[in-house]
């Protein structure tokens, strides 16, 4: 019985999944999985039981990665899972930006007493004329599960799209609209788009990459949306390109005290992924994730582990292997198995960074002996009878 545990709610759909191989559980010391929203672990003491952590959204920020990786456990994320949510919020943020939505509806409401309200608007209403999306250009940042659809919607709404990810892949660049422009840099998007939105993760490269020198590249009244990371826009130069007009208005979904004080900012309280099809498509993702490494040791979308699968175990046994990436640890692990007169009949090991993870298919079952000797082979961090 594995032993579940949840640092946050966690939609039922998900949770429902489970069955009768896990229980459920309030206390964390004794939890073998995790599943966690937005509950900080990092100065949380890790129980030896803990194999793995699911986090039931995209972004890992409040996981202990290396700490997690250190101690063999597996850390989830659910990517994608939620782009259809923030997608619709980064269109309605371009909307809000085009047509002054907010400014209207508030002079309604300050007029709202006004008996002849349905006479006055329609001379208040030329305060709040806009700009259609329709032939305007939009730049994509990152074309990721989130970035492809936001640049798929612009074309949809008669945009002319430009997108630009150095890490795009060739299944990525199948699901986006052939009208969409693939460009080398991010400079051509600077240079050409009358919106800009960034979908990229919070890296060396990305951090602030929305700045005085940018932002002097792109057009005047621009308007820039950030969905994505707080860190990926300077908010010291963003005040004063606003001042300055040099930028329309800025959207995000990620306010502090700098940007909630801004004119020219629209920012919503990081709801791009709070919608209840987004947690239950999270929550979803998590717990089958969690079932297949617990019970197959398969590793799929894993944020500090790399991705390894052997599908359904058929053969007599299955061990998986948390170790150092290291020279000779592969023969290592062999030897021990031979050692103990087993033959592993399919094996897969990969690597990440510092760390690595092997499964191995045996032709007999994983006995106590054999799982002492892979356990004293030098780097190993965690070994795991799976059958």
């Amino acid at each position: 019985m594995t032993k579940v545990n949840c640092l946050n709610p966690i939609s039922n759909l998900g949770l429902d999944r489970l069955n009768d191989n896990y229980e459920m559980t309030e206390d964390f010391a004794e939890a073998e999985v995790a599943l966690v929203r937005s509950a900080s672990m990092h100065d949380m003491d890790l129980p030896d039981s803990l194999m793995a952590v699911a986090r039931a959204g995209a972004g890992v920020n409040n996981i202990p990665l290396d700490v997690c990786a250190e101690k063999g456990v597996v850390v989830f994320n659910t990517p994608g899972a939620n782009a259809n949510g923030v997608k619709e919020l980064v269109l309605c943020g371009m909307l809000l930006a085009s047509r002054d939505i907010i400014g209207g509806n508030q002079w309604v409401a300050d007029n709202k007493a006004d008996e002849n309200i349905n006479k006055t608007m329609e001379k208040a209403k030329k305060n709040f004329a806009g700009n259609e999306l329709k032939g305007k250009k939009l730049g994509v940042i990152g074309l990721g599960a989130i970035g492809r659809l936001v640049a798929n919607i612009g074309v949809s709404m008669g945009m002319e799209v430009y997108g630009t990810d150095p890490y795009l892949s060739v299944e990525g660049a199948l699901s986006i609209k052939r009208t969409v422009h693939i460009v080398k840099t991010r400079e051509e998007i600077f240079k050409e788009c009358d919106f800009i939105t960034v979908h990229t993760p919070l890296v060396d490269d990305t951090k602030e990459m929305i700045n005085k020198d940018t932002m002097a590249m792109m057009k005047d009244g621009v308007v820039i949306l950030n969905f994505a990371r707080d860190l990926l826009v300077c908010d010291d130069d963003m005040a004063e390109a606003l001042k300055s007009g040099k930028v329309k208005k800025y959207v995000t979904d990620f306010p502090n005290a700098k940007t909630a004080n801004m004119e020219g900012v629209i920012a919503t309280p990081h709801l791009g992924a709070s919608t209840e099809e987004s947690e239950d498509n999270c929550a979803i993702m998590a717990v089958d994730q969690i079932m297949d490494f617990v019970e197959n040791g398969n590793i799929v979308n894993s944020v500090n582990y790399p991705a390894a699968t052997l599908g359904v175990c058929d053969k007599a046994g299955r061990v998986t292997v948390c170790h150092k990436n290291i020279p000779n640890m592969i023969s290592q692990l062999t030897s021990a198995v031979a050692s103990e007169g087993v033959n592993v009949a399919d094996m897969v090991d990969k690597s990440r960074g510092d760390f690595a993870y092997a499964i191995m298919d045996l032709d007999h079952e994983t006995s106590e002996a054999l799982v002492e000797k892979l356990n004293a082979v030098d780097g190993v961090i965690k070994v795991r009878v799976v059958k």
